[in-house]
């Protein structure tokens, strides 16, 4: 994880979760001493991990962790006294968000940071997946276009103008997405 961020309106919790992270040989977080002010951070810089500790001066924390995993794609990890931990649990198991209790042992931050990693690994493939198949999808699109133009105004069938689309792009030694942009700049202009 490279970009974490802090949110405590304490700067001993500030301070705590950082040894705590320094201690998992992660890098120096960011830190917000406000949900307005972490909010604004995590919409500017992307974050791979934010860490909520409760209670905030400004917003509840379970909003701002709620908000902020609704608005980012960050992982987010929500400190709550132990007292309010199992009644906010499910609505923020529900929201995406990962909790735990207060005073935080070692041993749970590395199991939560643990799982958090994972998860973030996960996420990472499954959105670099998902960029993939927009890029896939947008490039067909351009192409049944362009197939489109070439049926339209030269009167070609499908296969020709598929044939076309794909013996241009050999000949110029480009993709088929690029044959097809140059076709549609040529003709809906």
């Amino acid at each position: 994880m490279e970009n974490i961020l802090i949110i405590s309106s304490k700067s001993q919790g500030i301070d705590g979760l950082t040894k705590l992270l320094m201690e998992e040989e992660l890098i120096l977080p960011d830190s917000a001493l406000s949900a307005a002010e972490g909010k604004k951070s995590a919409l500017a810089k992307a974050y791979d991990l934010i860490l909520v500790d409760s209670p905030l001066s400004d917003e509840a924390s379970d909003r701002t962790a709620v908000y902020l995993a609704h608005n980012t794609d960050s992982c987010i990890l929500l400190f709550v006294g132990r007292e309010y931990e199992q009644q906010i649990e499910k609505t923020m198991w529900e929201a995406g968000v990962s909790v735990i209790a207060k005073p935080v042992s070692r041993y749970m931050f590395h199991k939560a940071v643990t799982y958090l990693r994972a998860s973030h690994n996960r996420m990472r493939g499954i959105r670099h997946e998902k960029v993939k198949l927009q890029k896939q999808n947008e490039e067909i699109r351009l192409v049944n276009r362009a197939k489109g133009i070439l049926m339209e105004y030269l009167s070609m069938t499908e296969a020709q103008a598929h044939r076309y689309l794909e013996k241009q792009a050999m000949d110029l030694r480009i993709t088929k997405a690029e044959v097809a942009k140059r076709l549609l700049s040529t003709y809906e202009n």
